[in-house]
């Protein structure tokens, strides 16, 4: 009778594995996520900032004004002329975990890294890793390859002071077609220099400089849609900036020691009750939060010396003892402002009177929508919800990131997803078809439609979008006209009225296959041209079928295409500038432009 596994377990079962192995086995408790470089949070860019944030840490602490970044292909360099890391300590402040400058408060007082973890992490997580430190006529470097030393060199040199650092992401580590993509790396050089008056950054030679800080960052997102102009306030620890535009919704960015926490935290949260309580202070009113946050764009960087985040990644900030000093500086600031800047104060409480008025009409429009939609409050119609939502306390150790709502076409589609969905975290919602062109409507009108209100129930972002009961709200619709129209109309809804969905990067597009090539019980499913022919040349003589909705996919294969290996398309998108116009040209009445423009660039393909 053979052991069972339960007998196996003896002192040969216990592993101890090195600071570089457990990185390279659980990478993404250091680094988040491990994707191919098509979304903004992927592991690539995440090694990326690690560098380049110990090169701003230099900037903070009054050594070197420019940081050079290059990216050619899959070979990155980063380039300070701060203090360089000391000669003797390179391999170590590279490779050893727990060793660093930052453990010592006298040195690093506001620095973005955690101590010691992230250099050497990129250090694991690279086929090729070179670091140069310059000091005082000397250098050190030393060259790795997945985080073991390869060669060591030192001597007398003429360069500048500072650290230099090369490397090329691992292809073991990371999918094989990984790819750098520019317009996210152009992005984070900006928020760098957003939150760094005075610092040079270079992308490939290209300058990135802020001379205002927030003031720049808001001024770059709101363009000619502000009402006012922006309201900068910048202290020691706290720099925040404020303007509104007539859009509905409200957008902000928050960020920690030069970190941008995507997720927000404790300090967002005390900047948003500090613009309510100082403009109910100098208008001697008592406006609720939504009114005055309304087309409210916001921005708040704080500098702080122990941060606690709830990831690496350092999303989102738990630190409580902040909010206090934030509310009460945010508040006294604004109330300042108004009181120096009258012309502004004026056109604030005008608008905030203005979101007054338009709230309490939405509430009676909600009020008579309930009356009307009471006996389906309990069941939203068309929504197959899953049992846990974000925010919930999970009977399993899950992130909340798990947690998403498919938006589906028809009950053909939504048939083949329920029947293989995960019930814990994956819920659907099927629109009855083409939903309503959301472009230049009200909110009063919104509510008028019965889906749309339905589907703001089903996501939890009637009040705010912070309510979100799901972090990832996916597009789940056919790649044919029909579905790409539908797909359409829906990012227009999100963008008319919950433009921070989208800027908080919870929108998702569901890439499925186009083919399907099969041999016998031989079946490959393929997203692309390139796919199709490299499955066929596998196969042989085979049959292939061109998909034309996603009902036409069995159930019993669809779950590939929702589980471990689905595959999402980021909605990203930068700032708001500019979309209200490019929503017109291409939601808005039929133009000749628009008309002229779909003739001059229609192709037609013709799939056998």
């Amino acid at each position: 009778m053979g052991e069972t596994p339960q007998n196996n377990y003896g002192s040969d079962a216990i592993k101890t594995l090195s600071p570089l192995e457990h990185i390279r086995l659980r990478p993404g408790m250091y680094i988040g996520r491990m994707g191919d470089g098509s979304h903004p949070d992927d592991g690539i860019y995440i090694l990326l900032k690690e560098i380049v944030d110990n090169a701003i840490d230099e900037f903070i602490m009054g050594a070197g004004r420019k940081v050079e970044v290059t990216v050619v292909d899959r070979t990155v360099t980063i380039r300070d002329y701060g203090r360089g890391i000391p000669l003797d300590k390179l391999v170590d402040c590279v490779s050893m975990m727990n060793t660093g400058g930052k453990y010592n408060d006298d040195v690093f007082q506001y620095s973005i890294g955690l101590n010691g973890v992230g250099t050497k992490a990129v250090n694991a997580l690279s086929e090729h890793f070179r670091a140069r430190s310059t000091r005082d006529g000397k250098f050190h470097e030393a060259v790795f390859s997945r985080g073991k030393l390869l060669t060591e060199n030192s001597g007398d040199t003429d360069e500048r002071n500072g650290t230099f650092v090369e490397f090329i992401p691992d292809a073991e580590s990371f999918p094989a077609n990984y790819a750098f993509r520019m317009d996210y790396l152009q992005k984070r050089m900006w928020m760098y220099a957003y939150l760094n008056s005075g610092l040079s950054l270079y992308l490939n030679g290209e300058r990135y400089y802020s001379s205002n800080g927030l003031q720049d960052l808001l001024e770059t997102e709101t363009g000619e849609e502000r009402l006012y102009d922006v309201i900068h306030f910048r202290s020691k620890t706290v720099e925040f900036a404020l303007t509104h535009t007539d859009n509905y919704g409200e957008s902000s960015y928050s960020f920690v020691n030069g970190q941008y926490t995507n997720d927000g935290g404790t300090h967002l949260s005390a900047f948003k009750e500090g613009v309510l309580k100082g403009i109910n202070e100098f208008s001697g009113k008592s406006y609720k939060a939504d009114e005055i946050r309304d087309g409210m764009i916001g921005a708040i960087a704080i500098k702080i010396k122990e941060p606690i985040f709830e990831s690496q990644t350092k999303n989102k900030l738990g630190n409580t003892d902040v909010r206090g000093p934030i509310v009460s500086a945010v508040r006294d600031a604004v109330v300042d402002y108004l009181h120096k800047h009258a012309e502004v104060a004026e056109v604030v409480l005008d608008k905030v009177a203005r979101n007054a008025a338009m709230h309490k009409q939405i509430q009676e429009v909600k009020k008579k929508s309930r009356e009307a939609t009471q006996k389906t409050r309990l069941r939203i119609p068309k929504l197959k919800d899953c049992k846990f939502h974000v925010g919930d306390k999970w009977p399993r150790k899950v992130e909340p990131k798990e947690t998403m709502i498919f938006l589906t076409e028809g009950d053909s589609a939504a048939g083949s997803l329920e029947k293989k969905r995960d019930v814990d975290n994956q819920a659907i919602f099927a629109l009855r078809g083409k939903p309503k062109n959301a472009f230049g409507e009200t909110m009063e009108m919104i509510y008028k439609n019965e889906e749309l209100t339905f589907l703001m129930q089903a996501l939890g972002v009637e009040d705010s979008t912070e309510n979100l009961r799901y972090d990832k709200v996916i597009l789940a619709t056919d790649a044919d006209v029909d579905g790409l129209h539908i797909r359409n109309l829906l990012l227009t809804f999100f963008l008319s009225f919950f433009d921070q969905l989208v800027l908080s990067g919870h929108l998702y597009v569901l890439e499925t296959p186009l083919f399907r090539v099969k041999k016998g019980k031989d079946i490959i499913y393929c997203y692309n041209e390139m796919e199709r022919d490299k499955a066929a040349a596998e196969l042989g003589k085979c049959e292939i079928t061109r998909f034309k909705g996603l009902g036409e996919i069995s159930p019993d294969d669809f779950g590939e295409f929702i589980g471990e290996n689905m595959r999402l398309s980021p909605v990203t998108l930068d700032n708001m500038h500019g979309v209200s116009d490019v929503l017109k040209f291409y939601m808005g009445e039929n133009t000749p432009e628009r008309k002229e423009y779909i003739m001059n660039n229609l192709e037609v393909v013709d799939y056998e």
